[in-house]
């Protein structure tokens, strides 16, 4: 039977995906769910998503924002893809395994450049609740190729990092798309990115008001509870694995306080 897809709002890219994403019930994240099929038809009404609150928009650009860079590792590590598979990229014994193709990271970088391109126009028609082609541009950046870029392209330590910010109470109210920009930039301080395009990402996240450091998440106080995170985010079945170099706990540690930094200078006016 055919599935039919009719999202109502553009706030992740789980419309096109086979995959959702499990919590427990305190809201902390405890795994992936993976469907037999990808929906084979996404109908959007553009209408209803600029009539939606413009947080789901740009909750929906910071979990896109992550698909190129994720994309990227994965290209870097040949690693395994979620393809549409039925038990996604963590597969079993005796079943195949799926690599990423060019044709997966050309969309997942279009992605990217739409963000930069037409992001803050987006959000902008959002908050008028008027459809412009930069809207029409957004809800396909954050729906589809999104979708089609993690799936086809795979994930990495930004949606990894996500899942370990679960742990803390305070990030629960706050968004899927909203905690993966903020993983986002600790993916690349990790990789060690160039500091123009660390910049970059998060000045396109100031833009737009998606978070760039703990506070934005509601954390004012990790303390101890900084290796809690980085720990769950590098658990043996995470998409950290995928990164192109083996990452520790501490390896992620380092990385989440210094993107916490980098943010928090970024907002104060200063140079990154």
């Amino acid at each position: 039977n055919a599935l039919i897809i009719c999202p109502t709002i553009a706030a992740t890219d789980a419309p096109t995906s086979h995959s959702a994403v499990l919590y427990t019930p305190d809201g902390a994240f405890d795994d992936y769910a993976y469907f037999k099929q990808s929906p084979s038809v996404v109908l959007i009404d553009t209408t209803v998503i600029a009539n939606a609150p413009v947080r789901f928009l740009v909750s929906g650009m910071g979990d896109a924002l992550s698909t190129y860079f994720e994309a990227r590792a994965n290209v870097q590590s040949y690693g395994n893809v979620n393809a549409g598979l039925p038990c996604g990229a963590n597969r079993t014994k005796g079943t195949l395994l799926a690599r990423g193709t060019k044709a997966a990271f050309a969309l997942a970088s279009l992605c990217y450049e739409n963000l930069l391109a037409d992001g803050y126009k987006a959000m902008l028609s959002c908050e008028a609740k008027k459809v412009t082609p930069a809207l029409e541009n957004i809800v396909e950046t954050n729906i589809l190729l999104s979708g089609l870029g993690f799936e086809s392209g795979g994930l990495a330590a930004a949606h990894a990092i996500h899942d370990g910010l679960t742990v803390l109470e305070e990030t629960h109210k706050y968004f899927h798309g909203e905690k993966v920009a903020f993983g986002t930039i600790c993916q690349l301080v990790l990789e060690n990115a160039p500091t123009e395009e660390i910049d970059e990402v998060i000045g396109f996240c100031l833009e737009v008001g998606l978070p760039v450091c703990l506070a934005d998440l509601g954390v004012e106080d990790i303390g101890d509870r900084l290796m809690t995170v980085a720990e769950k985010a590098c658990i043996p079945d995470e998409s950290v694995h995928f990164m192109p170099f083996p990452v520790t706990a501490a390896d992620v540690a380092a990385a989440i306080v210094t993107a916490d930094k980098l943010g928090e200078a970024a907002k104060a006016g200063c140079c990154c």
